[in-house]
């Protein structure tokens, strides 16, 4: 993947202010493939398959395919089984069809240009085909006010399998661009616009600067002919070859991290000396061969004190090895129960000493952390996660007090490490990991000496307010 900053420089070069509009579209764009195959995925999974709807919804594609019907008559022929449902319904739909599928599919690409965009003051919107119920938790995730799209009929707050005209289409995107930059006093000579598709011609033909991701073989020869610039990105989708390799290499990587661990652990006469050798190394070599790159500031804070509680934000399957890579020695991590039944991880971890946590036993999950607190009497670190669970997106949980009670009766400091973008190199679900630059701050070390349980609710808060402004940097 292309460094953030080779996409953001012609931004940072044009024009700010809120009237300089950045419209994108949504599949092959924001999202890799196509947001309406989740959405039959997701209906096929909870509901089984009907074969007539699924024959009369193939049908309705083959028509618009060969312009028998317009694009309104195809969402229509498409979407006869969401007559009769409520806009609560639907909202409901397209948001655990996000959740489940399509969060992941971001590229993280299209989000560092969304972000560059806001940071300049710029309008940005989506103008896409689709429907609200397909986009409008994509422009949450990404904090994008403005969603410009192929609207539904209602009645009496029900679908009538009704598509209101004109269509966010063609001409119906080139209208809704219009629209929007006369509602907002937009000059489209100095606005953008992303897509993939010939069929967004009207609105290309009439912003300042047209940019195409992934575009097909026919728009890509427009855009020679015009100078449009282009973009491919990679990062989601089907893996590369090089990407397969790449994850069987580091899962083989187990084998050699071994044997570097066990003659250490036999020399030294301590397990855990073996176990911190095998886990940094193992480390080492996962994120080399698959080609994530780790960017630390503050690296100094990771051993400035020590035993200390390091503290990091939970986005990716991908954390732990960041936190393995950093820390290095004298760490004991805590996890949830489950992670023990997995199959030679779940026996590795247990062997390092990990702290297992039932997390639906309060009772039992205070009685693992005391485990923890002795570890830290003895002289290690621990490594924990706050929100407990891996987040969808890079949207901040909330935080338990484990991790800050366990500070209170030890007196170890909380070192706070933000990890910004591990969700680029693996998202959640995912099992192939993406070569990325993940970026990771180390704050210094938060002494607790004068802190009382009876705050604890503030500084936990404050803390967590610390991990949302680092997030929100640039």
């Amino acid at each position: 993947m292309a460094a953030r900053t080779d996409f953001k420089r012609s931004i940072e070069r044009g024009p700010s202010g809120p009237k300089i509009g950045a419209f994108f579209d949504v599949d092959r764009t924001l999202l890799a493939g196509y947001s309406a195959a989740a959405f039959m995925r997701d209906k096929f999974a909870t509901e089984g398959i009907d074969v007539a709807k699924t024959i009369a919804s193939i049908g309705g594609a083959i028509r618009f395919s060969m312009s028998q019907t317009s694009f309104p008559t195809f969402i229509e022929e498409s979407s006869g089984d969401l007559v009769g449902l409520s806009e609560e319904e639907l909202t409901e739909v397209g948001e655990r069809v996000f959740d489940q599928r399509l969060v992941m599919e971001i590229y993280p690409e299209s989000r560092a240009l969304v972000e560059a965009h806001q940071q300049r003051g710029h309008t940005v919107a989506i103008i896409s085909s689709a429907t609200h119920f397909q986009v409008d938790a994509l422009a949450r995730e990404l904090g994008i006010e403005h969603v410009l799209c192929t609207e539904l009929e209602f009645e009496d707050g029900k679908f009538t399998g009704r598509v209101e005209r004109p269509a966010c289409f063609r001409e119906g995107k080139a209208k809704a661009g219009r629209d929007l930059a006369e509602r907002f006093d937009l000059d489209l000579s100095q606005s953008y616009f992303y897509t993939d598709s010939t069929d967004d011609l009207p609105l290309l033909n009439i912003v300042g600067y047209p940019r195409l991701i992934n575009p097909d073989s026919q728009l890509t020869r427009i855009a020679t002919r015009n100078g449009w610039p282009v973009f491919r990105f990679d990062s989601r989708g089907t893996p590369s070859l090089r990407e397969v390799v790449g994850l069987a290499a580091s899962l083989s990587a187990l084998a050699p991290a071994a044997m570097v661990g066990i003659p250490a652990a036999i020399a030294s006469g301590s397990l855990r000396r073996g176990m911190d050798m095998m886990a940094s190394t193992y480390a080492d070599l996962s994120t080399a061969l698959t080609g994530v790159e780790v960017q630390v500031s503050g690296e100094e804070h990771i051993w400035s004190h020590r035993p200390a509680i390091f503290i990091f934000n939970h986005q990716s399957g991908l954390d732990a090895i960041i936190m393995s890579k950093l820390l290095r020695r004298d760490v004991v991590g805590v996890a949830k129960r489950e992670i023990k039944d997995q199959p030679i991880i779940g026996q590795i971890a247990d062997l390092a000493g990990t702290v297992f946590v039932d997390r639906g036993n309060s009772v039992k999950a205070v009685e693992s952390l005391k485990n923890a607190e002795a570890a830290i009497r003895r002289g290690l670190s621990i490594m924990i996660a706050p929100e407990g669970t891996r987040s969808a997106t890079k949207r901040l949980g909330r935080f338990k007090k484990g991790a800050f009670r366990m500070a209170l009766e030890t007196g170890a400091p909380i070192v706070p490490v933000v990890i910004k973008n591990a969700l680029d190199a693996l998202p959640r679900k995912a099992i192939v990991i993406r070569p990325a630059t993940v970026e990771v701050v180390v704050h210094p070390p938060i002494e607790v000496d004068d802190w009382q349980l009876e705050d604890i609710d503030e500084h936990i808060a404050e803390v967590r307010d610390l991990y949302q402004r680092t997030l929100d940097e640039d």
